[in-house]
């Protein structure tokens, strides 16, 4: 099972993003729906079925009539049909059909975008383009020590030319497949700026996505460290871990972990993060299958005693949540902000032979209290509202940081 996701547009809806949660462990689904997809894709692609997969569907009037239907529009319909296309939608049908928003299809290409993301690299150029209103392909942010940055690409660049191919008419994700490509090729892009076109000649490399950076605040004649987590990708607790040691070198006397506007990830990301704090065998969060519960735990040496405080928000979910309910539950810190998304349940990826992925939900999952937060989300101890005059580039303006580091400076 790929573990990935990706970073392309940076315009999408936060909501979007808040319906990703999933294991890093792979499982072997046994359930009917999959065993049927499975049929169906191979149908598909061989036109051959195999004895035993011949007899499932002579066994099962519902999958048999549904292959029936299939193939009368594959050879009735008056116009060709695209096979790929039909058995995506009848496989988006019946994940619809669950009527659960967490469980979907994705097609090929959103596999790789997804894929991409919660990995945490991609090969390209290091760059997070997105479109604007007026249909402009724009040079959003650069990734620090990517060819782009030190190209010298900027925000607000339009991207006018790839390898001399117009991007007019196109959208992000198709800029974006034009710049991806083997690692140690060349790639020529025409960027606007200002009224003026600009070429930039520059190598693909693997760049590494950033999902954790660090500071450290002074308050109160104490040090407080700050982490800002932007998702739990599958590289995300190597960079988590080796910001907090390097805060703890400035002895900092606290900590506040930021996972506003934090969708969530891998769990098993967000569990080793947890493990650098709780004591061993605490529980860190629980896993409901269809009534069996199972009691998550810390299952290292290691341990923390100074204050910790998470910076929630309405947008923090599943792993965020998991962070936020275990540091308030089990380890005794704050939690600043409001009160978080409400995402209690756990999805597993299966891809598929189209090239397409399926993700539908397993589990539950219940606070180390047994508690289960979906559509309530995690209360905060301390409630602070984002003030109306929030200013991205003014931390001044940012009052539930600063309520935060009021509270860890203590």
């Amino acid at each position: 099972m790929n573990e990935t996701e990706e970073v392309v547009n940076s315009n999408f809806s936060v909501k979007n993003w808040l319906k990703q949660d999933f294991k890093l462990i792979e499982v072997v689904i046994i359930i009917l729906i999959t065993t049927a997809i499975g049929i169906i894709i191979g149908y598909a692609v061989t036109s051959k079925f195999s004895s035993k997969t011949t007899k499932l569907v002579e066994n099962d009037k519902y999958l048999k009539e549904f292959v029936d239907t299939y193939e009368e529009i594959q050879t009735e319909y008056y116009e060709r049909v695209d096979n790929k296309e039909l058995i995506g939608n009848a496989i988006s049908g019946m994940l619809q059909n669950l009527e659960d928003p967490y469980s979907v299809y994705m097609d090929e290409d959103l596999t790789e975008s997804f894929n991409e993301r919660l990995y945490g690299d991609y090969t390209g150029i290091g760059a997070e383009i997105s479109m604007t209103e007026d249909g402009k392909v724009i040079v959003y942010s650069t990734f620090e020590g990517s060819p782009a940055e030190k190209a010298g690409l900027k925000f607000g660049d339009v991207i006018v030319k790839i390898n001399n191919e117009s991007t007019e008419g196109k959208n992000s994700d198709d800029v974006s497949k034009l710049i991806k490509g083997v690692p140690g090729t060349k790639i020529n892009i025409t960027i606007n700026r200002d009224g003026k076109e600009y070429n930039y000649d520059l190598i693909r490399e693997n760049v590494v996505l950033n999902s954790v950076t660090s500071k450290v605040y002074n308050s109160n004649n104490k040090k407080i460290g700050y982490v800002k987590i932007t998702i739990f990708a599958a590289n995300s607790y190597t960079q988590f871990r080796n910001e907090v040691l390097k805060l703890e070198k400035e002895n900092i006397d606290s900590l506040i972990i930021d996972v506003r506007n934090n969708s969530g990830g891998y769990l098993d990301t967000v569990t080793d993060m947890l493990s650098m704090f709780l004591k061993k065998g605490s529980i860190i969060y629980q896993l409901d299958e269809k009534g069996d519960i199972t009691k998550v735990k810390d299952e290292t040496k290691e341990s923390r005693k100074y204050k910790v405080g998470v910076l929630i928000n309405e947008y923090s979910a599943s792993a965020s949540e998991i962070l936020a309910a275990a540091i308030k539950e089990n380890y005794g810190g704050e939690v600043i902000g409001v009160n978080s998304y409400g995402k209690g349940t756990v999805q597993q990826t299966k891809e598929l032979n189209t090239g397409g992925m399926m993700k539908f939900t397993t589990q539950k999952w219940l606070t180390s209290k047994g508690n289960w937060i979906n559509e309530k989300g995690v209360e905060p101890t301390v409630k602070v509202e984002l003030n109306k005059n929030y200013n991205i580039d003014d931390e001044s303006t940012d009052n539930q940081l600063q309520k935060a580091i009021e509270q860890m400076s203590k």
